[in-house]
């Protein structure tokens, strides 16, 4: 049966084949990369206590570290279109490296800052690059590629809050020293792969140039690349309340303990990281668009339901939640590199900053918002954030922009 005509899917088959190689060993880079950048909010309750810190003070940590990575990732990714530089890869772990050491110490709130200003600027050099890479050994399958690349991440975000509760939650603050000693391991293996990119991931990229179909006119991109922006905004402040809050939710609604409550945040970015297997493959089947309206739109009744469900019901919403919207993510991104053919870096650092921007300004926000109305009112007001899925409608037709 023939699937639904879409410019992803009826682009000419690249002649070079998919290297999982390289795309495995990105992906467990980004599991490494995402399991640091998680540690962050994953100790937030114990920051909270041992620094005294209200929910607004906690939003501006990840602020911080979102807005350092947010600024930084289409700056990356310019200059990485107009001037490769493949042992930027390797590079960039150090300013995680250093990010976490800095957190093991820190015993001021400015400290705090520091440490997490020096993650996001890991994550700001990563994250394109890596998108890069992908794409270059993909052989044509942009949307898996960039599934398997994207799941890594979630996967690291999911093991962020498990390794936070039986490891800093026991030992403390001390212990992310240990972690950062992972950034080491990142490093020897992005260094590797940036031999490849050097040697063959280059020629694939230029090659794969070839394939393109007809660029969307300009106007017709200005517009998919707002409303793409548009979603990313809609999912990211939502997942924002998850990311930093749910466990102060949870402990403050049902009174369980932090331990307990690590261990929901871990389910659903668990199931984030399953949804974000899902998009991009669906997305080279049955065309991106009709991903993007259901990974966002989709999520619409679970949200609604999450802010007046009991506790048994709470994880099996936040389950689907995480499902349906994970698998916007790599969708979005490989639309919008269509939609902007030659400038994978650049799309990929803006989309990623946004996202990453994003989720800071949503977390302060909806820290202050928590400080003023309370944990539980805030989750009911973001419950409608999916209704901006809408805006779905207006993306461009691929189909009438091939030749």
């Amino acid at each position: 049966m023939q699937a639904p005509a879409s410019a992803e899917a009826d682009a000419p088959r690249a002649t070079s084949p998919t290297v999982y190689g390289v795309i495995f060993a990105i992906s467990f880079c980004h599991l490494l990369n995402d399991m640091m950048q998680s540690l962050l909010p994953a100790i937030y309750p114990g920051l909270k206590e041992g620094f005294h810190l209200d929910f607004g003070q906690i939003g501006l940590i990840t602020l911080t570290y979102q807005i350092t990575a947010s600024i930084l990732q289409p700056l990356v990714g310019l200059y990485a279109d107009r001037r490769p530089t493949p042992l930027a890869l390797p590079g960039g772990t150090l300013f995680s490296l250093a990010g976490l050491l800095v957190l093991s110490v820190a015993h001021t709130y400015p400290m705090l800052l520091v440490g997490a200003s020096l993650l996001g600027m890991g994550s700001s050099v990563f994250h394109p690059e890596s998108s890069r890479v992908a794409r270059m050994a993909s052989g044509g399958r942009h949307g898996l590629a960039q599934s398997l690349f994207q799941v890594g991440g979630n996967a690291g975000q999911a093991l962020g809050p498990l390794a936070a509760a039986i490891v800093v939650v026991r030992w403390g603050q001390s212990s992310l020293a240990f972690f950062a000693m992972l950034a080491l391991l990142s490093g020897a293996i992005l260094w590797n792969v940036g031999q490849w990119y050097r040697h063959h991931g280059l020629t694939r990229l230029k090659a794969g140039g070839t394939h393109h179909v007809t660029a969307p006119t300009s106007a017709e991109a200005r517009r998919g690349i707002a409303v793409l922006l548009a979603l990313i905004f809609s999912k990211y402040v939502y997942l924002a309340s998850l990311t930093s809050y749910f466990t102060f939710y949870l402990i403050h609604r049902f009174g369980v303990s932090v331990e307990s409550a690590q261990l929901h945040l871990f389910v659903f970015l668990g199931a984030v990281a399953v949804g974000t297997v899902l998009g991009g493959p669906l997305g080279d089947r049955f065309g991106r668009k009709h991903v993007i309206w259901f990974s966002i739109l989709g999520a619409l009744p679970f949200t609604l339901l999450l802010p007046h469900a009991s506790l048994f019901w709470t994880a099996p919403l936040t389950v689907a939640i995480g499902l349906i919207l994970a698998s916007a993510f790599p969708a979005i991104v490989v639309f919008a590199q269509e939609l902007v053919p030659g400038k994978v870096g650049m799309i990929s650092g803006l989309f990623f900053g946004f996202s990453f921007g994003m989720g800071g300004l949503g977390a302060a926000g909806l820290g202050e918002l928590a400080d003023h109305i309370g944990i539980e009112a805030v989750y009911q007001a973001c419950a409608f954030l999916p209704l901006i899925g809408l805006l779905a409608a207006f993306l461009p037709d691929a189909r009438s922009s091939r030749a």
